[in-house]
């Protein structure tokens, strides 16, 4: 099989190089993350039965989860919840197969509250949370195109992918990670966090959006001490990434004066004022990158077995990666992936790489080794589909 693969040389100035860059993430408690999270643990869960019952994954979709917030009262020592927060699990799925059939939405419901108690460690999934779970069944075209030996595309659309990561970006990521860990010995570090990076030249300024959790925070004093600690914390984290200056701020919108700061009851902003949908958020690599080339596909509860919304952006990363780290004399390398609708997933419309080549070195020297990679990627996706299966890739 002769893959449709196209390589070429992209004229573009490295980011690196580039004047302004900015980067966002948003933690696994930010409302957007949150109902990224709840879809893609759905989906994995029905997957699981599918296979234990079937021995196959059967047709479904469980992207359309939204988080509608509640209302709180936080107070320094501890405040409560006064309105619990609405989810509402939807999407589609298989719901008969030979005559029997399956528990969808009780199968959904477990996955979610385990979900919710992994990612939001001050949430009382029993009384703060009212989970409402209402997943239809599949249209019977889309779930012929899906049953057919080799997977059909199930839509036309693409998926895209990049490396290597700049500074800012690795920083970016890494920051909201590291304050996951710092929250063991800083309790009062909520799950809904956000980072963003702005790079000026040689200076990388981080504002920083932290949740922290009432009940750990007893007064105006220790609320100021704690942000004063996690902003010292980040500078000092961000310096392995780069050699350029680093600055950070955190929750600049606080009057501490007035006494109006960011604290919460759950950690999360979704349990006062601030709603949550699929795809808004992060993109498959757990970054928003205006400086790069983004799907505005929802990646998360998207099938993983012909949906290529989820398969072409994840695999477009995936790939990216290898060709950055194995093929000697790239800047950057950017993936493009076309599907067309019931086509066979595994021979896209088009594959575009697009390579920014180190100075003085020939493009037609590096196709051959990109072109290759992409090409085993293409045929491994039963490989990108078992990584899904067993929770090895991220998708937000």
């Amino acid at each position: 099989m002769k893959r449709n693969i196209k390589v070429e040389r992209l004229n573009q100035r490295p980011l690196e190089q580039q004047e302004i860059e900015l980067v966002e993430r948003k933690g696994i408690g930010h409302p957007d993350s949150v109902a990224d999270g709840l879809a893609e643990s759905i989906s994995r869960a029905l997957c699981q039965e599918y296979l234990d019952r079937f021995g196959a994954v059967l047709h479904h979709n469980t992207d359309k989860t939204q988080i509608v917030a509640g209302r709180s009262k936080p107070a320094f020592g501890g405040g409560e919840v006064i309105c619990p927060l609405y989810i509402l699990l939807t999407g589609r799925a298989t719901r008969v197969f030979k005559e029997e059939e399956i528990p969808v939405d009780t199968i959904a419901i477990k996955a979610a509250r385990k979900l919710l108690v992994e990612s939001l460690s001050n949430l009382d999934v029993n009384n703060h949370v009212i989970l409402d779970a209402k997943i239809g069944m599949g249209s019977s075209d889309l779930r012929d195109v899906f049953g057919r030996k080799v997977p059909s595309a199930n839509d036309t659309s693409f998926g895209v992918g990049y490396a290597p990561l700049s500074q800012t970006e690795n920083i970016v990521y890494n920051t909201e990670r590291e304050l996951m860990n710092l929250k063991k010995s800083i309790p009062a570090i909520g799950e809904d966090i956000k980072v963003m990076g702005m790079r000026q030249g040689d200076e990388i300024n981080l504002t920083i959006a932290c949740a922290l959790v009432d009940r750990y925070v007893a007064n105006m004093k220790e609320y100021a001490d704690t942000k004063r600690e996690i902003v010292e914390h980040v500078i000092d984290f961000a310096k392995q990434f780069t050699s350029r200056r680093v600055f950070a701020q955190m929750n600049v919108a606080d009057n501490i004066e007035e006494g109006s700061v960011y604290i919460t009851v759950t950690g999360t902003s979704a349990e006062m004022g601030d709603d949550g949908a699929v795809g808004r958020g992060n993109r498959a690599n757990g970054l928003i990158t205006p400086n790069r080339p983004m799907s505005l596909e929802a990646t998360c509860g998207k099938n993983p077995i012909n949906h290529v919304g989820k398969i072409y952006n994840l695999l477009s990363i995936e790939a990216a990666k290898q060709i950055a780290a194995e093929v000697q004399g790239i800047e950057e390398v950017y993936i493009k992936i076309l599907s067309q609708i019931g086509k066979p997933i595994d021979e896209p419309h088009i594959a575009s790489v697009q390579i920014v080549p180190k100075e003085g070195v020939d493009i037609k020297s590096l196709q051959d080794g990109a072109t290759e990679i992409l090409d085993d990627w293409l045929g491994s996706i039963p490989k990108l589909q078992q990584m899904l299966f067993r929770g090895e890739l991220s998708t937000y």
